[in-house]
């Protein structure tokens, strides 16, 4: 596999950082407001995060780091790791304004163990929503993972489930149906798209110009097989009703128990939306 693919993408990113970081859907000044704001993300699996007080934490794929930030926030010691140096920019002005200590490295997924191996081994590994799917190899992730990762270590993973990302595009017949791959393929799904998936702050036109991805889906018994046979044991998994944003349009609203997350607006039990999955290392 050819790595153009990271190339194409960390312009994407670049691009996004900005409209971001200002995006109400970050909401960059609630997190500024108080030392214990958290991110919506964090926030919907704080009980399940459990006590990560002093824990040596790694977040892969931070972007700008709103949910890197609720982490430390939350007592770990963490260092956050993207790809693109932009959305790095926007996390370190983040910390740099929370009074934050966070470090942060700039380097692809695949490239973690080297580009912070005066950092490893982690007690954690932390990855958030819309991760995976920049990720041409599933396996080759989990074995980076398990090297990442003292023996014992806990990987803890909140995506988007493989079934939401083969939907189609909202539409506008209401229905949900599945039109993208659900198992990983050899070639992405290359999409060419100036938007993004959150609002822009006003005044801004919210355009990128980097408009074209690759992307991969991985289905979720390859997922558990690649941590399996990368010596990890999956403790955990929920399936979720809701996304923290309108991953399917106008066919979503609110939840109102749970802020800053959505639901389908009829029928939510037809489509899991979320999971979340915990591993830990054997050894």
């Amino acid at each position: 596999m050819s790595d153009d693919y990271l190339a194409v993408n960390r312009a994407n990113w670049d691009d996004r950082a900005g409209i971001h970081e200002h995006s109400p859907g970050y909401d960059r000044e609630r997190l500024l407001s108080g030392e214990d704001e958290l991110s919506h993300v964090v926030s919907f699996d704080r009980p399940r995060l459990g006590d990560i007080s002093g824990l040596r934490t790694v977040h892969l794929q931070c972007h700008i780091g709103t949910d890197t930030l609720s982490l430390h926030r939350l007592g770990a010691r963490v260092v956050g790791l993207d790809l693109s140096p932009s959305s790095l920019a926007a996390a370190r002005r983040l910390a740099a304004d929370a009074g934050a200590d966070v470090e942060y490295v700039e380097a692809d997924v695949y490239s973690a163990p080297s580009a912070l191996a005066d950092h490893a081994p982690f007690d954690l590994v932390y990855t958030g929503i819309g991760a995976l799917g920049w990720l041409p190899s599933i396996d080759r992730w989990a074995r980076t993972v398990a090297a990442l990762l003292r023996p014992g270590g806990r990987l803890f993973i909140r995506e988007g489930h493989p079934v939401l990302w083969a939907c189609d595009d909202p539409r506008p017949d209401g229905l949900v149906v599945l039109a993208y791959p659900y198992f990983e393929t050899p070639e992405p799904t290359v999409w060419d798209d100036a938007s993004t998936y959150v609002e822009p702050a006003p005044g801004s036109d919210g355009g990128i110009t980097a408009t074209v991805t690759h992307e991969w889906n991985h289905g979720l018994g390859e997922i558990f097989t690649a941590l399996t046979r990368h010596g990890m044991d999956v403790v955990s998994l929920e399936e979720h009703r809701t996304v923290p944003y309108l991953a399917l349009g106008d066919q979503m609203v609110a939840d109102p128990e749970l802020p800053g997350e959505y639901r389908l607006a009829e029928g939510d039990d037809r489509l899991p939306l979320t999971y979340t999955l915990q591993a830990v290392r054997r050894g």
